[in-house]
């Protein structure tokens, strides 16, 4: 039964994204074509001083990026710090400096990483004001990017990207919260609960007293999944009643976080005048997902042990109302993309089941990842994967009528380095440094040997990809984890941006060169096979090392 319940549950899946694939494709391709401004986007461009006509050179795009970014790090870090001065902050003290600096840096680079307990943590000003703001802009942030990107390979010699503001706005005002709205409407009718109660004591049956959380729950979970964000309102997470109360909206949360990701492609078909390129990304996209699915199910409804054979599988950590088949659904929807969120405990799967979602983050969140930086990562690896092509078989290393010279494939390579440089570095430091593995091995592993290596590898590899997911069983409030998290989810979110915002503008620059019997298809199986390949070989067998060192060599204890 649970073989048939995770099929239909795919299967479900796969027909309402189908259903919202085009349209949403379209209409996000009409939304960056179009010419005219909405009389509220007019008077926002007046206020900051911005043309919408006027289009920028990828470094101008940038340094709009790395304003807006940093303004967003240093207002989130003084609401956090002002909390206690700040209306419903509901009795709570300001953040300290340490984790006020980790949590800014999660929330304005899409990582939501949550090294502490919201509830008890943060009143409803610093979720609202804070937090939710901060999942629409930079949800904007990574569509912006990404349609940067495609613009530059539909530019002709134009040398310009767009207007980062315009997209930005646009992307806000005319997707991100409509969407919103009627999705917290929806989760609202599935119980997700959204009032401004602060805590309420209540008797229990026993006689005993518990204190139940209340607040705008709904609202800030609609955006949380749609724009692949994933910071819970609760500690718990998508695993709390208050945030997903049933089977039937844990899936529908899981649509939320699939569905621009899976749309983007065609958008990107219909930019560069070619559908048939969307298809071909979409279904490289598609067939990751599809099999890091049936891998992960497999290991969970596989669980060895007599408690979990008893049970019918591994079910530590997981609830009862979702079952393993909806568990790890969930778990590989939110590390495929740059969501984070869980409606399970990450911790406690299997050890090659844990292995998974940690090998999902490490693909680089392509299948079909993060809002706007699934779609551009894929289209890198495109990159990479016509110039090897061409070195393989002589063929004319070109992609959609762009040559792919020497800066184009320096770029994509240097893009493709970021992330393990950043995970590797940050593991190493964390046991080769004395005084830090000393506090590492004390106060944050609850696991030691081989499993508490893997929760160190597992939050620096979620904090580099910008995902917000963690191995529960480690302890990440402290100085060195609070910093050290807090830098690799700023590299791992801007140094990307700057290459490929800068490949853009290289390939934006470029006249497009005329097809010919030397010129890869793109649009082909061939191309989809080859292309799933090298995002597997060149991302994931660079972790191999260290996988043998935690979660394969426990899952083969």
């Amino acid at each position: 039964m649970p073989g048939w319940l995770a099929v239909l549950q795919a299967l479900t899946l796969a027909l309402l994204l189908a259903v919202a694939h085009r349209p949403l494709g379209d209409y996000l391709a009409r939304l960056y074509l179009s010419q005219k401004d909405l009389r509220v986007e007019r008077g926002f461009y007046r206020l900051i001083g911005v043309d919408p006509r006027s289009t920028q050179t990828w470094q101008s795009y940038l340094r709009s990026v790395l304003a807006l970014s940093l303004v967003g790090v240093l207002a989130l870090y003084a609401l956090q710090r002002a909390q206690a001065i700040l209306p419903y902050s509901l009795g709570l003290p300001a953040v300290p400096a340490g984790l006020s600096f980790n949590t800014a840096a999660s929330f304005v680079t899409n990582t939501n990483w949550q090294s502490y307990s919201p509830e008890v943590t943060l009143g409803y000003s610093i979720q609202i004001l804070g937090l939710a703001v901060q999942n629409f802009v930079s949800a904007a942030v990574g569509i912006a990017v990404a349609i940067a990107l495609v613009r530059g390979f539909a530019a002709h010699r134009t040398g310009t990207i767009g207007n980062f503001w315009v997209d930005l706005t646009r992307c806000i005002l005319r997707l991100l919260l409509p969407l919103s709205i009627v999705a917290a409407i929806v989760l609202m009718f599935g119980g997700v609960i959204q009032n401004f109660n602060g805590f309420t004591d209540l008797t229990t049956l026993s006689g005993a007293t518990q204190t139940i959380p209340g607040g705008p729950v709904a609202s800030q979970e609609a955006i949380k999944e749609l724009g692949t964000n994933g910071g819970g309102f609760f500690n718990a997470n998508s695993s709390h009643p208050f945030e997903n109360p049933s089977a039937w909206t844990s899936l529908f949360q899981v649509f939320l976080m699939l569905v621009i990701p899976f749309s983007l492609p065609r958008t990107f078909g219909a930019i560069v005048g070619d559908r048939r390129q969307g298809y071909a990304i979409l279904a490289t996209m598609a067939t990751i997902f599809a099999v890091s699915l049936t891998l992960l199910t497999v290991f969970e409804l596989s669980g060895s042990g007599t408690a979990p054979q008893a049970a019918g599988g591994a079910m530590e950590g997981k609830e009862t109302r979702f079952g393993i088949a909806g568990s790890a659904l969930y778990a590989t929807a939110s590390t495929l993309t740059s969501t984070g969120a869980v409606n399970s405990m990450h911790d406690s799967f299997t050890a090659l089941g844990g292995m998974m979602p940690m090998l999902n983050m490490m693909l680089g969140e392509v299948a079909p990842g993060g809002v706007g930086s699934g779609l551009y990562g894929m289209l890198i690896l495109a990159v990479i994967t016509v110039f090897i092509a061409g070195l393989l078989v002589g063929r004319t290393p070109e992609y959609l009528g762009k040559k792919i010279g020497p800066r184009e494939i320096k770029l994509a390579s240097l893009y493709i380095l970021v992330t393990p440089v950043l995970v590797l570095a940050g593991t190493a430091l964390s046991f080769a440094i004395p005084a830090v593995r000393a506090d590492v091995e004390a106060t944050s592993i609850a696991n030691p040997g081989l499993h508490g290596l893997s929760e160190v590898l597992y939050a620096f590899t979620s904090a580099s990809n910008n995902n917000g997911s963690a191995f529960a069983g480690l302890t990440a409030d402290t100085p060195w984890f609070n910093v050290a998290l807090g830098v690799a989810m700023l590299l791992g979110r801007f140094v990307p941006i700057v290459f490929v915002l800068a490949l853009a503008g290289a390939l934006a620059g470029q006249a497009p060169v005329p097809e010919t019997s030397g010129t890869l298809p793109t649009n082909r199986p061939q191309f989809v096979g080859l292309l799933i390949g090298v995002t597997i070989i060149i991302t994931a067998l660079t972790y191999f090392p260290v996988l043998a060192l935690g979660p394969l060599a426990e899952g083969l204890q």
